[in-house]
């Protein structure tokens, strides 16, 4: 996550008031006691992303806890739906890098409330966003892949949505992001290129869920 720094400077009896563009933490980090050096520091404060301030004492501590736990994601979903039982199967595969290993996570589960393949695949967004949720992951960006356009420029706010119960999905997809304060990127891809999460949903479908994860050689 990048940060933006906001201070003010004490020069000739008058405080002027100064921001950076936005770097990365550590780097921002390194700048703020630059500055301290000069004794002229009145105020300083670190402004994420997502417009979230942090003071200097909380800003080593957001960067020490963002080194121990997941970052770099990205998250792959897909949902599948059978007709014919009503039932409809969720895959998430999330790959991460922690305390400098790189690590994936495989999840499925499987619902008998959903009624279309469309709301399978509201259903294995929100499915994969809890899964972050369990691993950890907030205060970070994260890509979304999946290949679900509607989906995906639909939580982009790019494409509008009609259905009552979609809309329902989304907000609650947009609740949990925002309470994770995670900033999402959203990348459509191919189904071929979806195929990890495909098979996960597919099993699950048909009975089978799994949950896993591998370090990553």
């Amino acid at each position: 996550m990048d940060f933006q720094l906001r201070w003010t400077y004490k020069s000739h009896g008058r405080s002027l008031d100064f921001q950076s563009a936005f770097t990365n933490g550590k780097e921002a980090l390194l700048i703020a006691e630059d500055l301290l050096k000069t004794g002229r520091l009145k105020e300083i404060t670190f402004v994420d992303e997502m417009n979230q301030s942090w003071t200097l004492k909380e800003m080593k501590k957001l960067l020490q806890e963002v080194k121990e736990q997941p970052h770099y994601v990205k998250a792959y979903f897909d949902g599948g739906f059978d007709l014919s039982t009503k039932k409809a199967g969720v895959g998430a595969v999330i790959y991460y890098r922690q305390n400098g290993k790189n690590y994936r996570l495989r999840s499925s589960a499987s619902f008998d409330e959903l009624e279309s393949n469309n709301e399978a695949e509201y259903a294995a967004f929100h499915y994969v966003v809890k899964q972050l949720e369990e691993l950890g992951v907030h205060h970070l960006p994260v890509t979304f892949l999946g290949d679900s356009k509607v989906v995906l420029k639909q939580l982009a706010g790019e494409w509008p949505c009609y259905e009552e119960n979609f809309n329902r999905w989304l907000d609650r997809i947009e609740e949990e992001l925002e309470g994770l304060h995670i900033k999402p990127t959203y990348t459509h891809i191919a189904r071929k290129e979806n195929e990890e999460a495909d098979t996960l949903a597919a099993q699950a479908l048909h009975g089978k869920e799994i949950s896993s994860t591998y370090e990553i050689e």
